[in-house]
């Protein structure tokens, strides 16, 4: 007897209204043989949460989306093995492997194994609440913010590396990101870019009101701990990857490691980050200097 497959299809309600491309990816993953079951709800769970992930049985998880709906179907394959292929229907998709018009051979290809793993650093955070005796866990794909609660004062945070105190600063807050998180919150605030087979973990602050207020960068077996300190002008929020979110009072502390899950993209090419960054991005590769070259070449060559 022929053994069922099963895959999983996430994407958002207004593609499946507004548009034919889900019903078709669904067909032509039934036509090739898939049991498919459509997740289009990417409400987003309480913090330190456990919702519910999809069955082991599951082959693999098609997200049809941008990366905000990558990292929903993140939560749905949290600590399982079922890997994430993206087909990109939104703006950047930095995360996603293939565009909507290449949606047939990616369908093709899944049917066929015809892919590889590329396994992605997850970071883990502990909040300690006041008075507390146990943490309250979550965990990030991309990034985990901790921001002032009131939009008009600081946040008064202390930075320690493996218990060693760095810097206490007010700030609008500080973003903790993974190398997959380094293109994107963390990037727009001045962050470097950390390519995805590098372990490390960094922390880049927003706004902080410090001489020595420079982006951190720790390896995978070192933790950042944050303070939010008992005179802060502001109580702490904390959010997860943009969704997972709660409050903070002052004197909470946060503590953000590697984790030891991982979470598995499935790729179904061989270009390098450093492609898929240049693409992404449209990075002007040629600078000026090399452009006016260029021209004034360009000039001799017409006299």
């Amino acid at each position: 007897m022929r053994t069922k497959r099963h895959a999983v299809v996430v994407t958002h309600s207004r593609l499946r209204q507004e548009g034919t491309v889900v019903a078709e990816a669904v067909d032509q993953l039934r036509a090739a043989g898939f049991e498919v079951a459509i997740v289009d709800n990417i409400e987003a769970p309480a913090f330190a949460s456990h919702p519910p992930v999809v069955d082991e049985a599951t082959e693999i998880v098609v997200v049809l989306g941008g990366d905000g709906t990558i990292l929903r179907a993140a939560e749905l394959v949290h600590c399982t093995r079922v890997p994430i292929l993206g087909v990109n229907l939104g703006h950047v998709g930095f995360l996603a492997e293939f565009e909507s018009f290449q949606m047939k051979e990616a369908i093709r290809r899944v049917a066929d194994h015809d892919y590889s793993i590329d396994e992605r650093m997850i970071a883990h955070v502990d909040v300690w609440l006041p008075g507390q005796d146990e943490p309250l866990g979550d965990w990030a794909l991309n990034d985990i913010t901790l921001e002032r609660a009131d939009r008009g004062k600081m946040v008064e945070l202390s930075i320690r590396v493996d218990d060693v105190e760095m810097s206490s600063f007010g700030a609008d807050g500080v973003i903790v990101s993974t190398p997959t998180g380094s293109t994107a919150y963390a990037f727009s605030a001045g962050g470097p870019i950390i390519w995805p087979n590098v372990k490390a973990l960094q922390l880049v602050p927003l706004a902080a009101h410090a001489l020595f207020a420079r982006p951190l960068v720790i390896g995978d077996d070192s933790m950042f701990t944050l303070d939010i300190l008992e005179d802060s002008a502001s109580d702490g929020w904390i959010c997860c990857d943009g969704r997972r979110q709660r409050a903070l009072p002052k004197g909470t502390r946060v503590e953000v490691r590697a984790s030891r899950d991982t979470l598995r993209l499935a790729r179904l090419s061989g270009v390098p980050f450093t492609s898929r960054l240049v693409t992404k991005f449209d990075l002007p590769v040629v600078g000026w200097r090399e452009q006016a070259r260029v021209s004034d070449r360009a000039k001799g060559a017409a006299r």
